[in-house]
């Protein structure tokens, strides 16, 4: 049973959620931190140009299965139109409110 992208306990995360679902590009960069960083099944990858490649330009979008670690962990089904649907997990470091690292893979 999905939860609710109103439900996650994270408020930064839930932002962040909402916004990708959304493909809201002005409201995700808003959840971010200034210089924050990445990483996709362990390899650290160039934030802008992962997330418009794999999210914006491809439709993502998040189903969250699970929440973990007071909500800044996350196992979600996954889909974009390059990919199709895959389970996934996702890691995030919070600070002030923003997201300041965030890190993706298939798990």
């Amino acid at each position: 049973m999905p939860i609710q992208t109103a439900k996650l306990s994270d408020p930064a995360v839930r932002a962040f959620v909402t916004a990708l679902n959304a493909h809201d590009k002005d409201a995700f960069r808003a959840v971010l931190a200034p210089g924050a960083t990445m990483a996709d099944d362990g390899s650290e990858r160039n934030l802008d140009e992962w997330t418009d490649r794999e999210i914006f330009d491809s439709h993502g979008h998040m189903e969250v299965e699970k929440e973990t670690a007071q909500g800044r962990g996350l196992v979600a089904l996954y889909r974009n139109d390059a990919w199709g649907e895959m389970r996934t997990r996702w890691t995030f470091q919070v600070e002030d409110g923003k997201v300041v690292r965030f890190e993706t893979g298939q798990g």
